[in-house]
């Protein structure tokens, strides 16, 4: 297979080089540093991810200053701007005194906020790249490799892929976690990661999770938001408007990315027709939300509905203008649209209710439920149709 990063086109939309100062954060291996040379190959480059470099701006950040006296220029990219957070009192004071703009690149904001870093007030815009979306790989797009797989480039392409993701999750322990010093005991939070891995597309229970690893309930949360903060994943909240019975109110956990969670819960290889294929497709149509919310700046919020019954619509965009259902199944049968069903009954008219399925052909029911393929959903959402 032909290198994807040799001819794809993200789709993440960055400012002219100068035109604006801005963060571009991502979970690591992402493709940020290499869309950056791609769309800034002739400016001035700080790859803090050089041992000699990182080292000389640690010892002093007033070189960077130093260094941009004696040859100006209007645009500068900082890759793992995370590792010298005090190059950003540097960055502000060059942004607003001399009018250079800078491109920051980062995989994780929470050394910076934790160590008071100058995030440079809303002078800065701020973007996230995520790993590959169906969009982006195009006609070439396998759902079955994708979930199988996962989205970060290299590895999606690589022949190899289960080597690559144990060198990446060993490096992510290894310089995101305990490097950067978010974690005091590595062992506990690999477990931990683990157990996280088993909670993919499902609500978090923290006291259970505490109680299996035998740590505190808020050693437990504080986890969970440092995947958060360093992008490897993000929570789902539940949908709470208007409800007329009572509803499960517990936040639901995705990985970023499909890939990382089949390795750390030891899935093998997912097929379709096997419940593990369906959880890593959930994962993946929100994977795919993101992408489109994030790259066309739509600023959507997501949340899901569940009742405590256990009826669930996987989500909702906005105030009910939109509410997807993901079913791996080639078959979607009327069980199927409970939730939808309910919720309309529940909430009343809803502009768009969506099942993404691995039926062949789009089609839509009776009481208006579309029921789309795989590649009729991406395209539709592309296009801008649902939200």
């Amino acid at each position: 297979m032909q290198s994807i990063m040799a001819f794809i086109k993200r789709l993440i939309e960055l400012p002219k080089p100068g035109e604006e100062t801005f963060f571009i954060w991502g979970a690591r291996q992402s493709g940020k540093s290499t869309w950056l040379r791609h769309l800034y190959p002739a400016v001035f480059w700080i790859d803090l991810l050089k041992s000699d470099a990182m080292h000389r701006y640690l010892m002093r950040p007033a070189l960077l200053r130093e260094e941009l006296a004696l040859k100006p220029v209007p645009f500068v990219v900082i890759d793992e701007i995370q590792k010298v957070p005090a190059l950003l009192d540097e960055v502000h004071w060059l942004h607003e005194q001399k009018g250079i703009r800078f491109a920051l690149c980062g995989s994780s904001a929470r050394k910076l906020r934790r160590g008071h870093g100058n995030l440079l007030g809303g002078r800065a815009l701020r973007y996230e790249l995520y790993g590959l979306s169906a969009a982006e790989v195009g006609k070439d797009f396998d759902l079955v490799r994708m979930l199988n797989q996962g989205t970060l480039p290299r590895i999606y392409e690589s022949s190899n892929y289960r080597a690559r993701m144990n060198s990446y999750t060993a490096d992510y322990l290894k310089e995101e976690v305990m490097e950067e010093g978010l974690v005091r005991n590595l062992p506990p939070f690999s477990r931990f990661l683990t157990a996280a891995a088993l909670t993919d597309t499902e609500q978090v229970n923290f006291t259970n999770i505490s109680r299996e690893l035998g740590i505190s309930r808020e050693t437990v949360r504080g986890y969970f938001e440092i995947l958060s903060d360093t992008l490897l994943a993000r929570m789902l909240p539940p949908y709470r408007k208007r409800p007329k019975r009572r509803l499960s109110l517990a936040d639901k956990f995705y990985f970023s990315d499909v890939g990382v969670v089949n390795f750390l819960a030891r899935r093998g290889s997912v097929s379709p027709g096997g419940e593990l294929f369906g959880k890593a497709f959930e994962n993946w149509v929100f994977h795919e939300l993101n992408c489109y919310n994030s790259y066309r700046q739509r600023f959507a919020e997501f949340s899901f509905w569940r009742l405590s019954s256990g009826i669930e619509v996987d989500f909702i965009v906005n105030d009910l203008e939109c509410a997807i259902e993901s079913k791996s199944s080639s078959t979607v049968r009327q069980e199927h649209l409970k939730g939808l069903r309910e919720l309309q009954e529940e909430h009343g008219a809803i502009k768009h209710r969506i099942v993404v399925s691995l039926e062949p052909t789009s089609r839509i029911t009776a009481d208006g439920i579309m029921i789309v393929s795989v590649h009729d959903f991406v395209e539709r959402l592309w296009g801008g149709e649902f939200f």
